[in-house]
């Protein structure tokens, strides 16, 4: 026996240290071990040994090993747990196996429809072939970080495939990263009809006896190839040697509960341990990736031109949401035939119930925000759930002049039925899709039927290669422009982008962009599909500004049920960060989310590990007076909402 240095996956922060046990010799760095903790048992995860107990303490033994962790896991997991300011019990947790459960009946995974692709590689370009001529070279050298860039069909994905394939020849693994599994189905069927059941695919709806069998299938070597959303990139490959983030430029790619990770960071620093090449792939980057990559560009869309796009000024316009111009191209379709995607990114019949005669606005009374007109005639709060019947009179003043303000997918879907009723309908949101297997069979339906309209949420901009799409419209480009975010001119622009490439893949397409502000800068350069200008012009912004990414953001928030308690937390923590290279702003109140007071300061730094890992240690010691006052805390590095 000889005393080892374990974590206990535990999510407290009060008990955010190490402990030290007795081990047999053979328990080596990254054993999952079972441990007396307290009064009860844990799990805990081996992360050193040769170490020496403490003095006049009687150090307990281990019990049995549940799983033997890669050691280069446990280093990712301690790092993401510094680098975010999260407990090491937490990030281990994101490496360690699920408990095994008895075996019983259990239903089908669900099948996110994948659509295959040629078993053969396709015949490659020029800047094809100087792309993987050049991640040939760095394999050879050890590895290497590259932005994959290029309009949307100009061959990224065959990059993948062939980049994976001469990977495994070299007897080394591939993690594909893509940012919502259930919207990758052409992405996840061209892997699977190249390399059959050679990979294994990561999804929520497994069970966690299915998600252990995939796991043994990945460590044994079995299936080297492992594709799915950002909790992938923790899967136990035994000899990395790439990884691919596709659509590196989607928000989704961030992990929205603790530890706080971006999948894309934690990738790159997972490459760097295991000497393994790593490929950011987007045909419209984030600054942060154009300014910090290597660039490989593929140029154009392969075998088709991209569409023209036409911006619909609206302040012109009679109709909304559907314009004049809108209308004599549905029209068209429904005449001729083929198929339409139209962008709303935001649900509902209308984002707000105003009252004419007091100014009120109805509210959620859990949050701080407006409640949404459903097509139920209820209304709806995105924040919380909650959900009440749309009243006939104003709660206020009891006036019956309420007005529905803007509009949402599901009036665009009753506008489209009684102005175009020849055209089928499919609507894709949260609301339409919340059931398990409506996803697929929505996207299904509208891969298989002419004269018909996809109406939806960003969901309909997300990696779609559909045939027969011969226009592509935004109802509203101007509903992320106003939102106090400094990414919301790049979000409008990426979105903007992406749903104009669904457009005229296998014949002419058209784009038409409605918007309020035609000239806005996202939009006007959207419409030229001049990626590169957008991206420098917001790079020059960012450097005057001393935003991403030339420094990054922390971003700290605290809720609690009494509205002083968030400000005055925040302003402690703030005296005990102190760090002379970063500016901290705040800390300011938020709006009430759940019936909880919320309050945040985001520190500006060179270093967010140092103020975060600081951050963390204050709070770990706060833990305890914090928990008394019911006091919730967030750490967020690098955070995509500000």
């Amino acid at each position: 026996m000889a005393p080892v240095t374990v974590y206990p996956l535990l999510t407290t922060r009060a008990l955010a240290r190490p402990f030290t046990y007795d081990a047999p010799s053979g328990v080596g760095k990254g054993a999952v071990v079972e441990i007396r903790f307290g009064r009860g048992k844990a799990r805990g995860v081996v992360v050193e040994t040769g170490v020496e107990a403490p003095p006049g303490v009687e150090v307990a033994p281990v019990g049995r090993v549940v799983e033997q962790l890669p050691p280069v896991l446990v280093d990712l997991a301690l790092w993401v747990a510094d680098y975010y300011g999260s407990t090491p019990g937490r990030s281990l947790g994101l490496i360690a196996p699920f408990k095994r459960e008895r075996r019983k009946e259990q239903p089908p995974p669900a099948e996110r429809d994948a659509l295959g692709g040629e078993a053969r590689p396709a015949e490659l370009t020029g800047p094809q072939q100087a792309a993987l001529a050049r991640l040939d070279e760095a394999r050879g050298a050890g590895g290497g970080h590259f932005l994959l860039h290029g309009a949307t069909g100009s061959g990224k994905t065959e990059i993948y495939l062939q980049a994976a394939e001469a990977t495994l020849e070299r007897g080394k693994g591939v993690i594909v990263l893509v940012p919502e599994i259930a919207l990758a189905p052409q992405t996840i069927g061209r892997f699977q009809v190249r390399f059959g059941d050679r990979i294994a695919v990561l999804h929520s709806s497994l069970t966690e006896a299915e998600r252990r069998d995939e796991r043994e299938r990945i460590a044994s070597g079995a299936a080297p190839i492992v594709v799915g959303a950002r909790s992938a990139i923790f899967a136990p490959v035994p000899s990395l040697g790439l990884v691919c983030i596709d659509e590196e430029h989607d928000s989704a790619f961030k992990q929205e509960s603790d530890p706080r990770y971006d999948a894309r960071t934690v990738a790159a620093k997972r490459a760097a341990l295991e000497g393994a090449v790593a490929i950011y792939g987007s045909a419209t980057p984030r600054p942060e990736s154009w300014e910090s990559l290597e660039r490989l560009d593929l140029g154009a869309r392969v075998g088709a031109d991209l569409p023209g796009v036409r911006v619909v000024d609206l302040r012109g316009e009679a109709g909304y949401p559907l314009s004049a111009p809108l209308l004599v191209e549905l029209g068209r379709i429904a005449q001729d035939g083929g198929k339409a995607i139209l962008l709303l990114n935001r649900r509902g019949v209308a984002p707000a119930l105003h009252c004419r005669a007091c100014g009120q606005t109805l509210d959620c009374d859990h949050c701080d925000v407006a409640l949404v007109l459903h097509r139920d005639e209820r209304l709806h709060c995105h924040h919380c759930g909650h959900a009440e019947p749309a009243p006939e009179a104003c709660p206020a003043c009891l006036s019956v002049e309420l007005a529905r303000i803007g509009s949402g997918t599901q009036r665009l879907e009753r506008e489209l039925e009684e102005r175009v009723p020849e055209l089928e309908r499919i609507r894709l949101d949260a609301d339409s899709v919340a059931k398990r297997g409506e996803l697929g069979a929505a996207l299904r339906r509208f891969t298989e039927a002419d004269r018909v309209v996809l109406i939806g949420t960003q969901m309909v901009a997300k990696g779609h290669h559909f045939g027969g799409v011969t226009l592509a419209a935004v109802i509203d480009a101007d509903l992320g422009l106003g939102l106090p975010d400094f990414r919301a001119e790049e979000r409008t622009f990426q979105l903007l982008t992406q749903l104009a490439g669904r457009s005229g893949r296998d014949a002419p397409g058209k784009v038409l962009v409605q918007t309020f502000q035609p000239e806005s800068r996202a939009v006007a350069l959207a419409a030229r599909h001049d990626v590169a200008g957008f991206l420098e012009g917001e790079i020059a912004r960012r450097r005057e500004l001393d935003y991403p990414p030339f420094r990054h953001l922390v971003r700290i928030l605290v809720s609690g049920p009494e509205q002083a308690d968030p400000l005055q937390a925040l302003t402690e923590l703030a005296a005990g960060l102190g760090a002379a290279d970063a500016d901290i702003v705040g800390p300011a109140p938020l709006y009430r989310v759940r019936g909880r007071y919320r309050a945040q300061l985001v520190a500006k730094t060179p270093r967010p590990r140092d103020i975060a890992s600081r951050a963390g240690q204050l709070l770990s010691a706060a833990a305890p007076a914090m928990r008394k006052a019911d006091l919730a805390v967030v750490v967020d590095v690098d955070p995509q909402d500000v």
